[in-house]
């Protein structure tokens, strides 16, 4: 079992180590530097130490050299860069009653991509099995194609403890608290496993793949229930208590006196969430089983559907112009199921220009997320493979144990190559 690596540092927001494998890939990920002679200008160390460290992630397929670069007055640098394929995560996006697999390398392709049926609710002994099967039969197709499986990246909707590796009182899952799910898919998979809350990696996602060159960006996940991840100064912010970004459960005068699933009243999501907007059509007698059906609805012009989606956004508008005009973000980015729907974005963009102040929202990108449904899978995926770039591959199928991720590192340069999903 492999020693486990620091404790997260994911509220500081400082840079790995310098020496450490995770700092030089860091370094040649964001394109910073491009040879080992870059490395031992930027990092200040000697000669030989720079070059243990590229050749243990040279060994451990996270980095390549080959090309000539221009020579500084002496032999031309071979070139160091990030291989297209090599080595890959597992990435696992859970939803309630869905989860999104796929492999995604360090340059952001996503392999093998699907989507199965699974229902959260029903607990960790119904679902884990099914769970690690399906990664289990990812893996071996990724090994079937050359590609060296670095570890496991997971989304979990609701709050996770990202040092212990625990899922901490998410509603609506009787049996998921202080579940620790991070060493029971390790020790059934034989890999390292990362696991945080789906909207933090979504926020990873889109930020790494879509808007890598700005440093303050909030986004926020519309789907059955509502989430928010934060990125701060290019880094995930979880706050003291990893809960930072929880929109969800702030109280908005429309929802007035709804109980909610926290056990508390008038939350946002018992108004704005994809199940309070099923709940309302089918109160009207509309059959809706999902927000599928909802988007269905509101893309066929129904107007009730329309109505309510529009409210959905100026509700979730309402709570974000608080966030935008406290933080002053660069970009606000609506994800998840819901975002599909033009009238809940437009809904959002308005209510944030109605309330917040002129300075926050001159610059401000309003959007919905260009990653769309991969965006949890890219930020698993990158989480897992950078955090575990100092932790040796596993022998085999079974061997490496779980551990405590190490510090988020920063998106690569805008000029990596972007995503591709393999058949």
């Amino acid at each position: 079992m492999p020693p486990a690596p620091p404790p997260p540092d994911g509220q500081s927001g400082r840079a790995a180590p310098a020496g450490t494998a995770a700092r030089v890939l860091e370094l040649v990920a964001s394109g910073a530097v491009s040879s080992r002679a870059d490395l031992v200008r930027e990092l200040g160390l000697a000669a030989s130490t720079v070059s243990a460290r590229v050749q243990e992630l040279v060994d451990q397929g996270l980095l390549t050299e080959d090309g000539e670069g221009t020579s500084r007055g002496g032999r031309r640098p071979r070139l160091l860069r990030i291989p297209d394929e090599g080595a890959v995560a597992l990435a696992a996006d859970l939803g309630s009653h869905h989860m999104r697999l796929g492999a995604v390398s360090l340059t952001g392709n996503a392999f093998d991509t699907e989507e199965h049926a699974l229902d959260l609710t029903e607990g960790p002994a119904a679902t884990l099995g099914v769970l690690t099967s399906r990664l289990a039969e990812l893996a071996a197709r990724q090994r079937s194609a050359g590609r060296t499986v670095r570890g496991v990246g997971v989304g979990f909707p609701g709050p996770v403890d990202t040092a212990g590796g625990q899922v901490v009182a998410p509603s609506r899952m009787p049996g998921w608290h202080l579940y620790p799910l991070r060493d029971r898919l390790a020790e059934q998979l034989g890999l390292p496993v990362l696991v945080d809350n789906d909207a933090n990696v979504m926020a990873l996602g889109e930020h790494r793949a879509t808007h890598p060159g700005l440093h303050h960006l909030v986004l926020v996940k519309a789907g059955r229930g509502i989430g928010s991840g934060v990125i701060s100064h290019g880094r995930l912010y979880r706050g003291a208590g990893g809960a930072a970004g929880d929109i969800s459960h702030v109280r908005v005068e429309a929802a007035a006196e709804r109980p909610c699933s926290c056990g508390n009243i008038g939350c946002l999501e018992t108004v704005a969430s994809g199940a309070a907007l099923v709940a309302a059509l089918r109160e009207r007698g509309l059959p809706v089983g999902g927000a599928a059906d909802v988007l269905r609805l509101v893309q066929d012009g129904d107007p009730q559907a329309t109505t309510l989606v529009r409210q959905a956004g100026r509700h979730i508008g309402t709570v974000l112009s608080v966030v935008v005009n406290f933080f002053n973000p660069q970009a606000v980015v609506l994800g998840g199921a819901l975002a599909e729907a033009e009238p809940l974005v437009a809904a959002v963009r308005g209510m944030l220009y109605e309330r917040c102040l002129p300075v926050t929202t001159s610059e401000l990108v309003i959007t919905a997320s260009a990653t769309g449904a991969d965006a949890g899978l890219l930020g698993a995926g990158h989480a897992a493979l950078r955090e575990l770039a100092a932790v040796p591959p596993p022998a085999g199928p079974a061997g490496s144990a779980a551990h405590s991720p190490t510090p988020d590192l920063p998106s690569p340069a805008p000029s990596t190559p972007g995503r591709e999903t393999a058949p």
